[in-house]
């Protein structure tokens, strides 16, 4: 029941937590944010993990895991109705557009304004915005909102993933231990799948839906101004994860303590560690009162004592720069296939929850059967890992040369004359075509020209005239288009970017295909990679073990990562939005090939570093398992004589184990 109730949790708190991935462009939109803030938001939720997960850990493993968990899971919840709350209170969202909303509509301007040149040049045109819409929009800074939100959401996830582990593998027999922990850590991957698709349903549908006529809205999901009913998904995961509260409130603090049936003869280590169990101090075990005097007393000598742990240590390092690699990554990937491949929002949301998140959720369920079925020990478990996530690498650096052009904007990418290679600036957009425009260089409302170039605006397209409304409108006599093409006449362009090449389409699914794959091959060593920090520390140190794990990830990995990530993609941003009144908003376009380098670089680069230090870590762990047998050898000598006895009568290591006095605190097997 409580592996159920965990994996529940698990889930819950999984599709939130990748809910939140999913919406990264639409709240870089809707709130008018950089990259590099949308990182500091996501990373608030470890913000929260850090407040309190050190004293979660250590004090939360003596009181009732299962109520605790229950207490985090209800804060997690409000957290996630908190980040939903800015859409009730920041009013309707408002884009800039030529095209007239209705065909009785007289709002609209002219697509290209008369204007004498010095004005043009200026690149100001005026606002019809009133300025009570300013006032509103800069009174409060609505994403701080979903900041607060994430951190709460952090603060109130702390305890499920320490308690809950070290729970299991307390009161689980050893053989099973591995097998469980991989059913709950693939459940956790399987939150994601309906967190993404969750994201994916979202996207599809307006922002503000049910409150504009949709008739009235001139652009497409494909469009870089468009937002999703973003908020909508974070109500219906604050609900799932409100209920998956429930079950603990009924779950007992402690379990009966099972009775290891292993058919393995014992080792030296293990040995060693039947003797430890013997003259361990039992003021660790569940049943007894909790003294938290002598809990706060036993603190600072217990984290020096887990921190003196040389494995541990090298486990720790490794995890941070690979967890900073893959946190950069998930992160901005669903951006990076919308960026560089020119899928919608929707479209990317989906197909990582489809094809992506399935093949880690498969892969980790299959490196805890590996394990078990060939009962993998601490080397066994290191080396697998390190030569999956070795082979993973290896295929993820086929990943740079799967490259598409940059889109043809004149202008940014190309002249307005159609030659490629325009260092972009200001001035760059403006040209003879459409000097005789007042047109504004900070708009966005691009147009797809007959000539296959997108133009920032209808006004700096140089078109004079317009037929029809809404997403139908076509803009007349487009005098740019015309340059571009080298034909006088009457050449249109609609609403919207052009098109993506084909030749982009063509190399999109050899992309999945490899993108799945190795995501496989590396979640393969996430279960046995987890197992190894298990048992490579004593028992009553191992919630502590597994919370100053989760600490120094969140802290060093989850809080920086997003952000670096998101400041180097901002670099790459080619046309940044602005705010309605005044001031830097989302960026529009990027440099595709720039993005592609230092997305892909960086996240293959951190992984570079962390084999090296993988190297040393195996050293380590070897010198760590041969003092281990030493120590066995020279002070276990009377319980070794023993096995020998026993191993002659060919009788079975666990009548041994249940000959001495059998400590439920004792050493996880080796």
């Amino acid at each position: 029941m409580f592996l159920a109730a965990l994996s529940f949790a698990y889930f819950a708190k999984a599709l939130s937590g990748s809910y939140m991935k999913s919406t990264i462009t639409q709240l870089e939109r809707r709130f008018d944010i950089p990259s590099y803030l949308i990182g500091i938001i996501d990373g608030s939720f470890e913000i929260g993990n850090l407040l309190v997960i050190a004293f979660v850990s250590y004090f939360g493993a003596k009181l009732h895991r299962p109520k605790i968990i229950a207490i985090g899971c209800i804060l997690m919840s409000f957290g996630t109705f908190l980040i939903a709350m800015p859409h009730f209170i920041i009013g309707r969202y408002k884009i800039e557009t030529s095209a007239r909303s209705s065909l009785n509509s007289t709002s609209n301007l002219s697509p290209c304004p008369e204007s004498s040149p010095e004005s043009t040049r200026a690149g100001y045109r005026p606002s019809v915005l009133p300025s009570r819409v300013c006032e509103r929009e800069s009174s409060v800074s609505m994403w701080i909102y979903v900041f607060l939100g994430n951190v709460l959401r952090g603060i109130g996830e702390t305890p499920v993933q320490p308690l809950g582990i070290s729970y299991i593998d307390d009161y689980a027999q050893s053989e099973n231990a591995a097998l469980y922990i991989g059913f709950v850590q693939t459940m956790s991957v399987i939150g994601p799948v309906f967190g993404y698709l969750l994201g994916s349903l979202c996207a599809k549908i307006y922002v503000d839906i049910g409150y504009v006529d949709m008739e009235t809205v001139t652009i497409t999901p494909g469009d870089a101004r468009w937002v999703g009913a973003w908020w909508l998904g974070y109500l219906i995961a604050g609900t799932i994860t409100l209920m998956s509260a429930v079950p603990f409130w009924f779950l007992p603090k402690s379990l009966p303590i099972p009775v290891d049936k292993h058919d393995t003869r014992c080792t030296p280590e293990q040995t060693r560690f039947i003797k430890d169990s013997q003259t361990m101090e039992h003021k660790f075990r569940p049943e007894e009162p909790a003294n938290l005097h002598q809990m706060a007393k036993d603190f600072v000598p217990t984290v020096k004592s887990l921190l003196g742990n040389p494995v541990y240590i090298i486990y720790l390092c490794v995890t941070i720069i690979q967890f900073n690699s893959l946190i950069g990554m998930v992160t901005y990937k669903p951006k990076y296939i919308e960026q560089h491949y020119g899928q919608s929002a929707s479209k990317a949301n989906f197909l990582m929850g489809m094809i992506n998140i399935p093949a880690v959720a498969l892969g980790m369920f299959s490196g805890g059967v590996v394990m078990k079925k060939y009962k993998l020990g601490i080397m066994g478990a290191a080396k697998f890992a390190f030569g999956t996530s070795l082979l993973g690498y290896f295929l993820s650096l086929f990943f740079l040369a799967m490259s598409c052009e940059n889109s043809k904007v004149a202008g940014i990418t190309v002249s307005y004359t159609g030659v490629e290679g325009l260092s972009y600036q200001e001035p760059s957009l403006f040209s003879d075509c459409n000097s005789g425009c007042l047109c504004s260089r900070r708009e966005w409302d691009p147009v797809c020209g007959e000539n296959g170039i997108t133009y920032v605006s209808p006004c700096l397209a140089g078109c004079a005239s317009s037929t029809g409304y809404g997403r139908n409108t076509v803009f007349d006599n487009c005098r740019c288009v015309a340059l571009a093409d080298s034909q006088p006449g009457n050449l249109t362009a609609t609403l919207g970017q052009c098109p993506r090449r084909d030749s982009c389409d063509r190399i999109f699914p050899y992309f999945l295909a490899l993108s799945v794959l190795s995501s496989f091959i590396i979640s393969l060593g996430g279960t046995p990679g987890f197992m190894l920090l298990v048992r490579c520390i004593k028992p009553e140190l191992k919630s502590l073990a597994l919370g100053v794990h989760t600490l120094a990830t969140r802290t060093l990995a989850g809080i920086p990562a997003p952000i670096y990530f998101g400041a180097i993609i901002d670099t790459t941003c080619l046309k940044w939005g602005y705010k309605m009144c005044g001031g830097r908003g989302a960026c529009r376009i990027y440099n595709t090939s720039a993005y592609r380098i230092v997305y892909l670089g960086l996240t293959l680069g951190l992984r570079t570093v962390s084999f090296f230090l993988c190297i040393l870590g195996f050293a380590v762990l070897k010198r760590h398992i041969k003092r281990e047998e030493k120590y066995a050898l020279t002070n276990g000598s009377a319980e070794l004589e023993s096995l020998k006895k026993e191993e002659n009568s060919s009788i079975h290591c666990e009548q041994f184990i249940l000959a001495l006095d059998c400590n439920p605190d004792r050493e996880t097997r080796l």
